[in-house]
């Protein structure tokens, strides 16, 4: 999608402004608003930008104010920019979020809050059900935790806050991590005890179901899958295409290895608790040494600049 960025400015810097971003190509329409802010006082700038001059129309603006504090941007999706003069720089453009859009989006999506932390304990629930499963429900069970549980994007917030050198991102997104998954494996033990309690499952199953052993142990091929996944997350994060992030959850394994923690813990098999947490370790190690490298080449040669806060 294209960008629509509303910039709150001083009068004093509207007219400079104003000028250097209608030279760029990539700025398909311009509206001024003259004293139209109330907070922070000023005039503002709509500025109809496509993906590709997004980070120059945020790198002109932060230029052209040097009192950051009086500076407020918007930014938001355009379904489509409607220009016969400019329809070929407009079929031309690229797929790419930028910072602090994606910053913003693993902000909303790794917040402790109650749903958050809820959510992870359902997916905990499902998960540790699926441990102990047969292979179609066991299937659905592990697919449907994957996608239930936001256990994603705080991850992802570590490499994303080392790039770009934003320690209290990388802060948030460990505690975020640490809180989260502490609900998920409490939940995994919980419901495990329960399946035990119940007459429904026992330490011997769980131990001996087929993909408990995978988890436990990965072969190469696995490894490269949950590699791939990582990867392909992190790179739709970076192309601003969220709707299809079910995909790399799904072809990862750190929900149902967090879960094997717990249900591990419950039924007295410390080794398998163990090997999940490899497994887990392994997973969110994939996201890391792999997104760190993919996000710093983004920022080396496509966006080349600090975020605006």
């Amino acid at each position: 999608m294209h960008r629509t960025i509303e910039l709150a400015v001083p009068p004093d810097v509207t007219a400079s402004l104003q000028t250097e971003l209608i030279s760029l190509d990539e700025v398909i329409g311009l509206t001024l608003q003259r004293g139209a802010s109330l907070k922070p006082a000023g005039d503002v700038l709509i500025v109809h930008v496509l993906n590709r001059g997004a980070n120059e129309v945020l790198r002109r603006a932060r230029a052209a104010v040097t009192d950051h504090q009086a500076l407020s941007i918007v930014t938001s999706e355009a379904t489509s920019f409607i220009s016969p003069a400019s329809h070929h720089a407009v079929d031309d453009d690229r797929d790419e979020a930028i910072w602090e859009e994606m910053e913003s989006g693993l902000r909303h999506q790794g917040r402790i809050t109650t749903n958050y932390l809820l959510l992870m304990a359902l997916g905990g629930v499902v998960a540790a059900i699926g441990l102990v499963s047969e292979p179609v429900p066991q299937a659905v069970a592990f697919v449907a935790s994957a996608i239930i549980a936001p256990g994603f994007d705080p991850m992802t917030k570590v490499p994303l806050g080392l790039v770009l050198r934003h320690w209290p991102l990388v802060g948030r997104g460990l505690v975020s991590v640490l809180a989260g998954y502490a609900v998920l494996v409490g939940a995994a033990a919980l419901t495990m005890l329960a399946l035990v309690a119940a007459g429904e499952t026992s330490a011997d199953a769980l131990a001996a179901n087929g993909e408990v052993q995978h988890l436990a142990h990965p072969k190469l091929l696995e490894l490269l899958m949950a590699a791939a996944g990582a990867l392909s997350g992190i790179v739709i994060l970076a192309a601003f295409r969220r709707s299809f992030q079910a995909g790399p959850l799904i072809a990862m394994a750190f929900i149902p290895a967090a879960a094997l923690v717990g249900a591990g813990l419950a039924v007295g098999r410390v080794d398998l608790a163990v090997e999940g947490l490899e497994r887990f370790g392994a997973d969110w190690g994939f996201i890391l040494a792999l997104g760190a490298p993919f996000l710093w080449l983004k920022q080396r040669f496509l966006h080349r600049r600090q975020p605006l806060v």
